[in-house]
């Protein structure tokens, strides 16, 4: 497995912030993301306010992160946007809010970073790969300022598509996108 580390030496808005956070490269720089409680952040548009705010999602904190690596010309980092089966075995504290409305799982969209090939998931203490790459149904490449609108616009059309494939599922998009909410809620 490649190293991903490397020094902060950017005077961009990113990196500063970091520095000022004593995070000298991006394993620290990671590892003050990782700690920070799992909060959706007011304003995903500016994804400094992960600063300001003490907390993110997968979202912020990865396109902070990916943000960071720009700034400091690390090519190699990718923002990846994931589908995946979110389910009572993956996702443990969702697992009543599927049982409630008669739902095996509902397709999640996930960031997280890749370098090279390798998946980086700094979402949460504990966060790995394992807890979703067995169940990733899709992913594709991102720019930061995709997290907020673009993100959603691509999760309900997958969602749209997986309810046209699959008529037994009783709901609406309207209805699943409030089920998916209820999940969201019992994570944070």
């Amino acid at each position: 497995m490649e190293s991903f580390n490397f020094e902060i030496n950017s005077n961009g808005k990113i990196s500063q912030l970091f520095l000022k956070n004593n995070c000298s490269d991006f394993h620290s720089a990671s590892e003050f993301v990782r700690n920070l409680p799992y909060r959706r952040n007011l304003n995903k548009d500016n994804i400094a306010i992960v600063f300001a705010d003490n907390c993110g999602t997968c979202s912020t904190k990865h396109a902070l992160l990916k943000k960071l690596a720009e700034e400091n010309q690390q090519s190699d980092f990718k923002l990846i946007l994931g589908i995946f089966r979110m389910n009572g075995d993956n996702t443990p504290k969702i697992k009543s809010v599927l049982e409630n409305h008669n739902l095996e799982y509902i397709p999640e969209a996930h960031n997280y970073l890749k370098f090279k090939n390798q998946i980086l998931d700094f979402t949460k203490k504990n966060s790995s790969e394992n807890d979703f790459i067995c169940d990733l149904f899709e992913e594709i490449e991102i720019e930061p300022h995709q997290i907020n609108h673009f993100k959603i616009e691509f999760h309900k059309n997958y969602l749209k598509n997986w309810l046209d494939e699959n008529p037994q599922i009783p709901y609406l998009l309207d209805k699943l996108w409030k089920i998916r909410e209820e999940c969201i809620k019992a994570l944070s």
